[in-house]
């Protein structure tokens, strides 16, 4: 069994500790798609419904995670253009900070309302670091630290982007055993239907 933890990752119960499970490089489980279900369900102390029951909640479990990475990569997309736009700030800051003439520029007070002004060159710059919290520091290091923070959020994007791509591939695995287990069973139902009733028509010849 699968298990979707708080983070919105999936990790196997220790029900399943003697199944090797492949998993991306992120540590999200591969399904197993169902090739051979007659051999699958031969393999299985499970009843169809229960079956496609656990199927249906993997998918539901995949769901919830794609949501959860979703929700990330749109903030991810928020975030790193605001950090670009402040690194490129900062490298205009570097560039004139051993210049004597003022800077105009322009500032926000609110969201419909800006006003120019004119500032000194400065050595340093403050930072909003979250959660309420701002830090002061030296041009370069803040350079430094938002090209770092740039890097981590545009690789962060890009695995959350594999990862979905990865969990919709799963889903759709999931979705098509669902499927195939459902037509099995429902071919054997009336496999088994026409067996007896040719019985039943022997008997009463």
């Amino acid at each position: 069994m699968l298990k979707v933890l708080k983070s919105g990752l999936i990790e196997k119960s220790s029900s399943d500790s003697s199944e090797e499970v492949v998993t991306n490089p992120r540590g999200i489980p591969k399904v197993q798609f169902v090739e051979n279900v007659e051999e699958y369900m031969s393999k299985t102390s499970s009843t169809i419904e229960v079956t496609l029951g656990k199927f249906q909640e993997t998918v539901a479990k995949y769901k919830f995670m794609e949501l959860n990475y979703t929700n990330r990569k749109k903030g991810l997309e928020l975030k790193i253009p605001e950090i670009k736009k402040t690194l490129t700030v900062v490298e205009f800051l570097i560039s004139t900070q051993d210049s004597d003439e003022s800077i105009e520029t322009t500032f926000e007070l609110n969201d419909t309302l800006w006003a120019a002004a004119k500032i000194k060159s400065t050595k340093t710059v403050y930072l909003w670091l979250g959660a309420n919290v701002m830090l002061e520091y030296e041009l370069q290091e803040a350079k430094e630290l938002l090209e770092t923070k740039l890097t981590t959020a545009q690789n962060s994007l890009n695995c959350v982007v594999e990862d979905l791509e990865f969990m919709r591939e799963q889903i759709t695995t999931m979705e098509v055993n669902i499927a195939r287990v459902y037509n099995w069973d429902v071919k054997r139902r009336r496999v088994a239907k026409t067996t007896q009733s040719e019985k039943t028509l022997d008997m009463v010849e």
